[in-house]
């Protein structure tokens, strides 16, 4: 038995060249900037990761409908164990750029930090964040998405980052797996990658 979530739109659909490529990571149909064609695979892993499936139906000009069917578990639910907020290394207002392009992200993170006890210093993209580390000495560690608009991706962020700031620590984070991002050459092997979504104590653990 499967448990069905449907998504639909009236938008401009896809033709079936599109939809061949639709879950391949970083392909997009949108502008230079505007997207970075990780949402769809984004998606589509977690289900597989789930052992369930997508289903989607398009026609160009109507729009499109994506179902999702997941696995339903029989039982009962879990017992919710939160790591109590004792259990986390806590910050000691160490100062860290927060680098999101992504409005809602970028809260969920920087009031997440700052509860952990750290002074964040927002950006978000790029050339926006480079101009806050000239600006503000005091920060100890970018953590940075590594996929953004505006020219500018982390791992290029970084790079410039570290020529204004040698040993800057650096902390990435992305919605795709290390391996794929990795594989597209969007970051080299071994950094420091925090995988969303992500939880306050796997955050606390990773900028501590």
């Amino acid at each position: 038995a499967y448990v069905m979530l449907s998504v639909s739109d009236n938008g401009h659909g896809m033709n079936p060249e599109v939809m061949q490529q639709m879950f391949e990571p970083f392909f997009t149909t949108k502008a230079k900037g505007r997207g970075t064609g990780l949402g769809l695979s984004m998606v589509h892993g977690f289900v597989k990761q789930s052992n369930g499936h997508v289903a989607v139906y398009s026609e160009p000009g109507k729009g499109t409908a994506i179902r999702l069917y997941l696995p339903r578990i029989e039982g009962p639910a879990l017992e919710r164990k939160d790591v109590q907020k004792t259990d986390m290394p806590m910050g000691r207002g160490e100062c860290i750029l927060l680098v999101e392009d992504d409005e809602l992200v970028r809260h969920y993170a920087a009031t997440l930090l700052q509860g952990l006890g750290y002074e964040v210093v927002i950006a978000q993209e790029g050339h926006q964040a480079l101009k806050q580390l000239q600006e503000h000495p005091q920060v100890q560690l970018l953590f940075t998405d590594v996929v953004m608009p505006g020219g500018i991706g982390g791992r290029e962020l970084a790079d410039r980052a570290r020529e204004m700031r040698p040993g800057l620590p650096v902390l990435f984070t992305s919605g795709y797996t290390e391996n794929g991002i990795v594989h597209h050459g969007r970051l080299d092997p071994g950094v420091l990658l925090l995988a969303k979504p992500y939880r306050r104590s796997e955050l606390a653990r990773r900028v501590r």
